[in-house]
């Protein structure tokens, strides 16, 4: 437990919250039902055994933190995970109310191994980051965000078969995620890329025959298996420049796809927007 202030809430409560759940309780020392939820908090807090911090703010001594958090009634407690509130009630619930408030916030163990892999993958340790996401899938197969990111290690390692295999595994609703595309787009490019010639070898006969959109199609599936969106765009760009009718619209629709790959680069997708609305208006 914390006793916090306006000098240490952004370290005790909002990067705490990046590790761990912080619940914060607003009391005052007149407040009656505040006696009867704080013992019950620290008693939770001690149990939990570490999962989730409590940090309780004197409401009369720290107005500008009451205000911020529009505090009406006290006892008022807010949850926050992440950096971010996420959760809150007011007043005293009974204990077994508390417990399931706290469940709700609480990473499980599959949402703590997923948390683990993308720290992983973020340090660039990727076998480790391979192995917290299938540890994350273990406990909830049905974890598609999990699998999301264990098929893109594993094509990014140049293991296209077990992508492949994990990516047949996605659940029913993943289709909706707006992540589903972009990774079936960078899957079916690496499995033709393995049937295609080489990159060169496609320039070669792209440069002879700038005419030839399915060359131009095959050659942005190299690029795209390999990493290189930007040089995708430009052969994809040229397909729909010349005939955007092509293979219903293929160019066009994968330059879509290519766009949500490139999420980490928005003032590239941004040029590549404008160069693709130029040519279809």
């Amino acid at each position: 437990m914390s006793d916090i202030t306006s000098q240490n809430f952004a370290q005790e409560v909002i990067e705490t919250s990046r590790q761990i759940p912080v619940l914060v309780d607003f009391w005052a020392p007149w407040c009656g039902p505040c006696r009867t939820l704080g013992p019950m908090l620290e008693k939770l807090e001690a149990e939990y055994a570490g999962k989730w911090k409590l940090a309780k703010i004197n409401s009369d001594e720290n107005p500008e933190l009451s205000a911020q958090f529009h505090v009406r009634s006290i006892p008022y407690v807010v949850a926050f995970v992440d950096g971010k509130p996420v959760d809150q009630f007011v007043g005293v619930l009974p204990e077994a109310q508390l417990r399931a408030f706290l469940d709700r916030v609480i990473p499980q163990p599959a949402e703590i191994a997923y948390r683990e892999g993308l720290a992983a993958s973020q340090a660039g340790e990727t076998a480790h980051a391979r192995e917290a996401f299938q540890n994350a899938l273990a406990f909830d197969p049905g974890f598609d965000a999990a699998r999301f990111e264990l098929v893109n290690l594993l094509l990014d390692s140049g293991d296209a078969h077990a992508a492949q295999d994990e990516f047949a595994l996605l659940s029913p609703k993943a289709p909706q995620d707006e992540r589903y595309a972009p990774l079936e787009t960078r899957l079916k490019a690496t499995e033709r890329a393995d049937t295609l010639p080489d990159a060169g070898a496609l320039r070669t006969v792209v440069e002879a025959e700038p005419g030839n959109l399915q060359a131009r199609l095959d050659l942005a599936q190299q690029y795209i298996a390999g990493q290189d969106y930007e040089a995708a765009l430009e052969q994809l760009l040229a397909i729909v420049e010349r005939d955007r009718s092509f293979r219903d619209d293929v160019a066009r629709k994968t330059m879509v796809s290519v766009f949500d790959m490139m999420r980490d680069a928005p003032q590239a997708v941004s040029h590549w927007r404008r160069q693709l609305a130029s040519k279809l208006n």
